[in-house]
This record gives C-alpha cells, sequence and structure tokens, in this order.
C-alpha cells in the first residue's frame, strides 16, 4: 500500500448538491478498465477496443464493464489489493499443490516419536490422531470441488464447540456438547415478543437518522446516503403505512436508535430494546415489501435482519438473509433483472448478505442458500452517484420535524470492502484445513498456513492508514480497527489452531522447532484477540453474537493448553492467562441472557475454568 493512503470523507448536504470528495494525500486515479473475461481469470487487461489483447488471444467476446460505476481512490486501492490475495491462493495452492506429491498416493509426513515413525494425522472429522502409513488426502480433493475456495463448506469443523472433543479441553466440560447443540437451542427458543405500540413519534428522526449514516451504515455500507431524502419524503407522504421506502426509513431509524445506546448486554433485560417501536412498524410493512422481488425488498430484508443481529437473534436474522439471498440470486441471474440505478445498491445488498451468511455457517450447521454461486459476477462495491431530487407529489405545506435537509450522511468503504476480503480470506482457512473429511499431515499442513497466513499479512498490509489497527497489545483507535483486529487475530488463531491440537494428542511433536514456533503464533494471536476484552462491546450491532462465541473458542483454547507442559510454555504468565480467562467470563456473563446459545457458552467457560483450576492444583500437589 502507498504511503500517500489515506481517508477520504464524503458528505451528503442538500438533495440537490453534487457530491464532493476531498482527497488528503494523494490525487484521485482513474479506475483500471477491465473487461468481463480478465475480470473472470484475474488477469491484468489492457484496456483495448473493441477487443483487449487477452480477448484477441483467445478469439473471444470482449466485454468491457458499464461505464457509470466510479470508484474512489482508496475503494480502487483496496480492490487491486484483494485481486492480488485471490490470485495468490489460486495460483500459489491450486497450481502448486494439485501437482506436488501432497496430492499423490504417498504423501509427506512428520514423524512423531511416540507412533514408530508413522505419519501423525490430523484427522478433524473424528478429532483424533491416529498413526497411519497409508495415503492421506491432503490438498488433491480441491480437484473434485468448486473451483471458488472462498466458499463455507457445508461440512466443516470450525464451530467453537467443536474444540470441546479435544484432549484435555473435553476432560474440562462436565458434558459431551455436540457442536450442533447451539443450533437445536436457538430453534427451541421463544419466538421474538412483537409488542403493540399506539402511535410512532418520529420527533427524534433527524438524531436518529443522523446516529445511522455515522454508526450503522458503516458496518453495512447498504443505505444510499443520497436517496435518504427521497425515501423520507415517500414515508412522510404515506404516514409510514405502505411502501418499501416507509419500511426502509423505520428500520433505519430503530438501527439508529440502537447505535446511540451502546451494546445490548448493557441494557436492561427488563426494558424493551431501543429502537423496538420503529422495528415493530416496520414488521408490520415487511410481509407484503417480502413478496416482491426487487432490490428495495431485499434491502429491507437485509436492514430488518440487521436489527435481528442487535438483539442477538442469528437465528431469525438467518431467516431474512436467505429471503434477501433469493432474490438476489433471481436478479442476478439475467443482467437485465438490474438496471444501473440500482447496480451500486444490489451488490452491496449482496456482499451483506454473503457476509453475514458466512458468519452463521461458521457456527451453525445451516442450509446454505446459495448466494456465493454468483460471487464471480458480481462486482465488488463502488461508490453511490448522486441523484437530483424533484417529487412531483411533494406537498407544498411546510412539514416540521424533517430529516429531509439535516442529515450528513457517510459513504464510507473501507470497513466494507476490507471486511470482504477478510471474510473470504476465512472461508478460504474453512475450506482448506476445516472440511470435515479431509485429513492433513503436518508436513502437508505447513505450506498450506504459511501461504494463508501470508495472505491474512496482505490483507493487513493493503489496508488504508484510516482503518489499519496497530497488531501490539496497544488498543486501536476507534470501533472499526476495534473490530478488523479482533477478526485479524481471529483468522489467525484457527489458521494455525491445527498444530495446538497435534500437540495436545501428542506432546512430543512439540519438540519439532516449526511445530512450536506454529504453536507459538496461534497462541500470540488468541491473547491479542482477548486482551482489551470489553473493546469487543463496539461490534455490537454486526457481531456481538459472533464475537462472543470467538471469545468463547478463543478460551478453550487457551484453557487446553495450560494443560499441556509443552503448550503452558509458550503462554504468559499464569498470572495474566488466568485474568484474561476471568475476563471472558464475565463478559459472556453479561451476554449471557440475551440468547440460550450465548447462555449455554457462558455456562461451558464457567464449569471448564472452575475444573481448570481443580486440575492444576492436582498437578501441583503431584510435582
Amino acid at each position: 500500500m502507498s504511503s500517500r493512503d489515506t481517508e477520504e470523507a464524503y458528505e451528503v448536504s442538500l438533495p440537490r448538491k453534487r457530491y464532493h470528495a476531498e482527497a488528503v494525500d494523494y490525487p484521485r486515479r482513474r479506475a483500471t478498465v477491465a473487461c468481463q473475461i480478465c475480470r473472470l481469470r484475474k488477469t491484468r487487461c489492457n484496456g483495448e477496443r473493441p477487443r483487449c489483447q487477452l480477448c484477441a488471444d483467445l478469439d473471444a467476446e470482449c466485454i468491457y464493464r458499464e461505464p457509470g460505476i466510479k470508484l474512489d481512490a482508496g475503494d480502487k486501492l483496496i480492490i487491486e489489493k484483494l485481486d492480488k490475495i485471490e490470485c495468490l491462493l489460486r495460483s500459489r495452492l491450486i497450481g502448486e499443490f494439485s501437482n506436488s506429491p501432497l496430492s499423490s498416493t504417498t504423501s509427506e509426513t512428520v514423524n512423531d516419536p511416540a507412533s514408530n515413525g508413522d505419519a501423525v494425522i490430523i484427522n478433524r472429522a473424528e478429532n483424533t490422531a491416529a498413526p497411519s502409513r497409508t495415503a492421506v488426502v491432503g490438498l488433491g480433493f480441491w480437484a473434485n470441488s468448486p473451483t471458488n475456495i472462498s466458499t463455507m463448506p457445508k461440512l466443516h469443523t470450525t464451530p467453537a464447540l467443536n474444540l470441546l472433543q479435544w484432549p484435555f479441553i473435553r476432560d474440562l466440560v462436565a458434558s459431551p456438547y455436540d457442536p450442533h447443540t447451539l443450533l437445536q437451542l436457538e430453534m427451541a427458543r421463544e419466538p421474538l415478543r412483537i409488542p403493540s405500540y399506539v402511535g410512532l413519534d418520529i420527533s427524534n428522526a433527524t438524531t436518529h437518522a443522523k446516529a445511522f449514516f455515522a454508526r450503522v451504515n458503516v458496518w453495512y455500507a447498504c443505505v444510499n446516503p443520497y436517496s435518504w431524502p427521497r425515501y423520507y419524503d415517500m414515508a412522510i407522504s404515506s404516514s409510514f403505512q405502505d411502501g418499501a421506502e416507509s419500511c426502509v426509513v423505520l428500520l433505519v431509524l430503530a438501527l439508529g436508535c440502537a447505535s446511540q445506546y451502546g451494546s445490548i448486554s448493557t441494557l436492561s433485560p427488563e426494558a424493551d430494546p431501543p429502537g423496538l417501536p420503529y422495528f415493530v412498524a416496520a414488521w408490520g410493512l415487511l410481509p407484503n415489501v417480502t413478496m416482491r422481488n426487487s432490490v428495495l425488498a431485499a434491502q429491507c430484508n437485509i436492514l430488518a435482519s440487521a436489527y435481528l443481529f442487535y438483539l442477538v437473534r442469528p437465528l431469525e436474522a438467518w431467516t431474512l438473509l436467505s429471503s434477501a439471498s433469493l432474490k438476489l440470486q433471481l436478479l442476478f441471474g439475467n443482467p437485465s433483472r438490474v438496471s444501473a440505478q440500482w447496480r451500486e445498491l444490489s451488490t452491496r445488498l449482496y456482499w451483506n448478505t454473503l457476509l453475514h451468511e458466512s458468519d452463521l455457517l461458521a457456527e451453525l450447521d445451516l442450509p446454505h442458500s446459495g448466494i456465493v454461486h454468483y460471487e464471480e459476477i458480481v462486482d465488488l462495491p463502488g461508490g453511490f452517484e448522486p441523484e437530483d431530487y424533484e417529487d412531483e407529489n411533494q406537498s407544498s405545506t411546510p412539514r416540521e420535524n424533517t430529516v429531509v435537509d439535516a442529515v450528513v450522511g457517510h459513504d464510507e468503504l473501507w470497513y466494507f470492502l476490507a471486511e470482504i476480503a477478510l471474510r473470504r480470506l476465512l472461508n478460504r482457512v474453512s475450506h482448506v484445513i476445516y472440511q470435515e473429511g479431509n485429513s492433513l499431515t503436518l508436513a502437508s499442513l505447513g505450506p498450506v498456513a504459511s501461504e494463508l497466513d501470508f495472505q491474512l499479512s496482505q490483507w493487513y498490509e493493503g489496508l488504508p492508514q484510516a482503518v489499519r489497527f496497530p497488531l501490539s497489545s496497544q488498543p486501536a483507535s476507534n470501533s472499526v480497527q476495534t473490530v478488523l483486529r479482533l477478526r485479524y487475530f481471529a483468522c489467525r488463531t484457527i489458521i494455525y489452531r491445527p498444530y495446538i491440537l497435534a500437540v495436545l494428542q501428542h506432546e512430543q511433536i512439540s519438540a519439532d522447532p516449526m511445530v512450536r514456533e506454529c504453536c507459538r503464533r496461534c497462541l500470540d494471536a488468541t491473547i491479542n484477540q482477548l486482551d482489551h476484552i470489553s473493546r469487543h462491546r463496539e461490534g455490537h450491532l454486526p457481531y456481538l453474537w459472533q464475537g462472543a462465541l470467538s471469545m468463547v473458542s478463543q478460551t478453550l483454547l487457551i484453557m487446553g493448553s495450560t494443560m499441556s507442559p509443552a503448550l503452558s510454555a509458550l503462554l504468559p504468565s499464569s498470572s495474566r492467562v488466568n485474568a484474561i480467562i476471568s475476563g471472558v467470563k464475565e463478559e459472556v456473563d453479561r451476554y449471557a441472557h440475551l440468547a440460550p446459545s450465548l447462555k449455554l457458552s457462558a455456562e461451558i467457560i464457567r464449569d471448564a475454568e472452575r475444573r481448570r483450576q481443580t486440575c492444576l492444583t492436582t498437578m501441583a500437589k503431584q510435582t
């Protein structure tokens, strides 16, 4: 990333004023023009018309991207980095390993002194290590898998509760919880209570709308600030009683109101959550809106799922995401179904659906909607275009409390683009390392983990300074940096987590310097993620549930590591480890009342820590 990287502020003032962006440190650049074939093949296009060089060589039809979708310089730099990351994984991993001994019948192995020279197999399907001289499935399975390795596999062992089957960790819990337990709990929970309200108070609409664009849209980037005045006017004209625009406005007000009160975990469980009256009003409109197969209908589903994520209702949020997914698949199934007016919004809705569905699939065994199959034909988000607004039906009667001329919206894409790249990398990790039924020896795991870690480093180096967080234990300077930092260390942990499992299964393996170094990287990332534990709440709108399960997963990893002499030597002092575990236990306890899955998670952490302390005391007495 160039040293000229910086942040651009996007502002909306009056509806008829043109978009204005001020570049601070670097000049604006022209967006790279690439034809569809070059974009799909991830190759550089020379932009020649009527056919570029590659299409001429292939004697293929050369179709260029439709003009009108403009990218800001900062966005383009991130997009270029995403393309490089994608190309590196495809070329290095698929190209090299598909032709290497790792995919043949004689896989390279690492000898374990305890196994009489046999290969140590990391078997995630059964969570056991078995000595074997037979062929193992390393990376050869890619040849029969979908070409897109950035998909979340349907069967994988990534979930937090999967660690309860690991050696040492399984001794810390009273019951052998099945990884599907969380889904069963969420399916059995009481349905969301939808109260009834008399009248709708919109006196604070300006405040809530401003809060939405300042604190919520940064995570979802799915509401066009330039369209907001028109949407609001249409909602006012119908008294919020009809139309997808009214539904969008009500959901914006609900989320904006909620964002002003901090994490829902700090609020009284007895009180109605902030923004609920607006959500209830939108909920009344949602059935009619959902019946439509339009971009606006998909937008309503995404925003409603966002509020359900805020309420920590992951399964209900998934239901609405699935509805949005089907609508978007129908629209993207034929390019003519999405006009230029809706292309940017539909693109952002697509990535929202893919991101949040992937997060849920990482922890719950849910059906895949199929949205990922359109990834190769959907552009990355660009920038919303300003629009000239003339409402012929606008009443000449002045209105009070209008937000049409008061809201300053921000169309910020830094976080959204960074999260797209990181989520794709997280999916690759699950696909390559954690796909159920796939076994990797430590030797075949080594280059895979190294390459994935390299991609993660490339992702970090590609972040603009505005969102680049410190890699040290120093706290990040804002909520966006905090969430990206947590996600970064969570990704690094799961890249190297199989090494921890291997050592827990066979302590002697830790004598290998490479294994020991990979274990150290995993534990360092875990400790960094769990430092400043209360900062996890800064991602309370989209990531409280996922973040809590990630905390539980990393804490179980540390607990198991303290029971291993080799791994405990790689951890900080016991006093610091105890303080970290205690902090996680208190934090997850605060979330326990929000969802049955989190209640169980809190119980598991409490029970495991009590048993761990008992075991450590017994071990100390024996020595």
